[in-house]
């Protein structure tokens, strides 16, 4: 079925059905959802170039990855982000591009996408703490959203954020009420500005109870199961060592898990572990009861939201930016349990 066909069966003109199909904001609701319904009974797809001629857009959202950052394209949680927004995409009657540039040249391919006209917007994903893409977009004029924040971003954007801070925080005083003091961070990145808002989360929690953290017990590097491994090995073999550790990622905390049974530990009675968890589609935290207790922020959700809002941004780009937090959920696993006074 054409959408010749399809305008004929409803009554309505070409169109109002291709608006209604793409998510004009002037059509009302209650023709976009006839429309929609339509769509779906008849098994209807919208020719993507036709789309694109008569909206005068690319139909198109791109997401660029500097060199530096291309593990990202394997990463799990990156999979799952991008999975979830490429539903609305797919809703929408939209294409994803992926592109890999040097580092320091995303101001030349942000100018290429816009000057070619190639995407209609673009998600900025990994935010730094001063982050130069926010204001290169700005510039450039390219409809942009990011996923997370950049602390020393001067101009304003859309974004959604977990909040990172408090989700650590709290994560911090659950170990602390558990009767841990000697509580070991095994954190991202902290030029990342999540990983900077985690780190200060768990100091956070720390000033609060008057303590000090040991700034031996704090690491910071990539999020791989290796790192989580290897920091948590060394931690465990101090002559004072953590009976708690927060970890920033599951995939570390698979690390820091193999570590401490490595050494003949039980996690949740020797050594306490919690970590956030992305609720990813094929790293699963357990079934029924999480392996660990985990802060827990679904990101693919994160996706989807954030994709619909840049294809809202698109169709309007005279909004105001939006700003979206989200809370994590602090769900108990096997993998805490109250301090031991000695080993």
């Amino acid at each position: 079925m054409n959408l010749k066909e399809l305008s004929q069966k409803l009554n309505l003109s070409q169109t109002t059905v291709s608006r209604a199909l793409n998510g004009y904001p002037e059509v009302n609701a209650e023709t976009r959802e006839r429309v929609e319904a339509a769509a779906r009974k008849f098994n209807y797809s919208p020719n993507r170039r036709a789309t694109s001629l008569a909206t005068g857009r690319a139909m198109t959202i791109g997401h660029v990855i500097p060199f530096s950052t291309q593990h990202e394209m394997v990463n799990p949680i990156f999979g799952d982000f991008v999975a979830g927004a490429a539903e609305i995409y797919a809703e929408r009657g939209y294409d994803m591009l992926f592109s890999q540039v040097p580092d320091g040249d995303e101001r030349r391919a942000y100018e290429e996408l816009k000057r070619k006209g190639i995407v209609d917007g673009v998600i900025v994903q990994g935010p730094k703490i001063d982050d130069v893409r926010i204001s290169i977009l700005n510039e450039i004029g390219l409809p942009f959203v990011v996923h997370g924040r950049s602390s020393g971003a001067s101009e304003d954007y859309s974004w959604i954020d977990v909040n990172n801070r408090r989700s650590f925080q709290r994560a911090t005083e659950f170990l602390f009420d558990l009767g841990h003091t000697r509580i070991a961070l095994i954190n991202g990145l902290e030029d990342m500005d999540f990983a900077q808002r985690r780190r200060e989360g768990f100091m956070d929690a720390h000033t609060e109870r008057g303590l000090e953290p040991d700034a031996s017990l704090m690491r910071s590097a990539e999020m791989t199961e290796v790192y989580g491994h290897h920091e948590t090995k060394a931690m465990l073999q101090l002559e004072n060592p953590p009976t708690a550790i927060l970890a920033a990622s599951m995939i570390s905390a698979i690390g820091v898990r193999r570590a401490i049974e490595e050494a003949g530990l039980t996690i949740g009675k020797d050594v306490s572990v919690i970590t956030h968890d992305d609720d990813l589609s094929y790293l699963k935290n357990g079934q029924d009861v999480p392996i660990f207790t985990a802060t827990r922020s679904s990101v693919r959700s994160a996706g989807r939201i954030l994709a619909d809002m840049l294809l809202s941004r698109i169709e309007d780009p005279t909004a105001e930016p939006v700003h979206q937090m989200l809370e994590a959920e602090l769900v108990v696993g096997r993998s805490t349990g109250p301090a031991l006074q000695s080993r």
